[in-house]
């Protein structure tokens, strides 16, 4: 799956709630069914029908992820039963040979659980203090195409009581973690998605981590609700002024050699990469910023 074809804004939705899969699609880039933490015990089944049953007859699978739950429990095992019976209808190519739904897996902590899931297209969701110990492994093991980091389920993990200050910004243990996916990902040439914000209200805090996500080299932020589409898309788009110096600097370098001064800036090799992406995301499909 490339995050650039796909779009940046990703956004959950409970396997539960089939009447919403049409509008999550219609609103997001990606739609992540869930099968894990959105949907109560007493549900799974149901939902995992449901999941099934819109896969089959018309999901888009090239923009369509499902959350498993995690290795190791009795769901997990129902979950991929359920999906190893789906061809996804449409582009098989999208979703791989076996023409299988991509699936997240939460909680991972180790490659076997990843190679368990031969056959699928995996993003992995570190988010445990073993996850994130083992970030290399897990995004480096066959299948995997993505990764995911998760700041509540770590700091539970670790004992804690919030991954936030109060005025919102992460404390360093999350931090640390979301550096530590990120850097892993990208060694190992896979795409990194950024954690969900939970407070759906806070517009601004939204808008301020995607502007870094953007910065630090993530291709996408997960929403977990549709307002919080159009916040991750704009933050995503380079704004005119940006991809005017991108544009104007890449011209530049096709008559310089080597380091050059462009703007009253040096400009070398890593400059001229940044400026690159800048002008494929200026490309992408999605709003440019005011």
């Amino acid at each position: 799956m490339s995050p650039v074809e796909g779009g940046p804004a990703w956004l959950f939705c409970p396997g539960d709630r089939p009447d919403r899969f049409a509008k999550a699609a219609q609103r997001a880039d990606v739609v992540i069914l869930d099968l894990e933490d959105a949907v109560a015990p007493d549900r799974k089944d149901e939902a995992r029908r449901a999941v099934a049953e819109a896969l089959g007859t018309g999901l888009d699978p090239a923009r369509t992820v499902v959350r498993v739950n995690a290795a190791g429990t009795a769901e997990h095992a129902r979950d991929v039963e359920a999906l190893r019976d789906v061809e996804a209808v449409g582009d098989v190519e999208a979703v791989g040979d076996a023409g299988r739904p991509r699936v997240m897996l939460p909680k991972a902590e180790d490659p076997r659980e990843v190679l368990a899931l031969a056959g699928f297209e995996v993003v992995v969701l570190i988010e445990t203090p073993l996850g994130v110990e083992r970030a290399g492994g897990l995004v480096a093991a066959h299948g995997v195409v993505g990764a995911m980091w998760g700041a509540d389920d770590l700091v539970a993990g670790l004992g804690g009581t919030g991954s936030r200050w109060p005025d919102g910004r992460y404390r360093d243990v999350a931090r640390f973690a979301r550096a530590r996916v990120l850097v892993a990902a990208k060694a190992h040439g896979r795409f990194a998605l950024d954690a969900v914000h939970l407070d759906i209200d806070d517009a601004d805090g939204l808008r301020a981590e995607c502007e870094d996500a953007v910065a630090s080299g993530f291709d996408g932020t997960v929403a977990i609700h549709p307002a919080q589409v159009p916040v991750i898309r704009a933050a995503y788009a380079p704004s005119p002024e940006r991809v005017r110096w991108a544009r104007e600097l890449l011209a530049a370098a096709e008559s310089e050699g080597g380091v050059f001064r462009f703007e009253g800036r040096m400009v070398d090799g890593p400059i001229i990469a940044q400026a690159h992406r800048i002008v494929s995301a200026a490309r992408s499909p999605g709003p440019t910023r005011p």
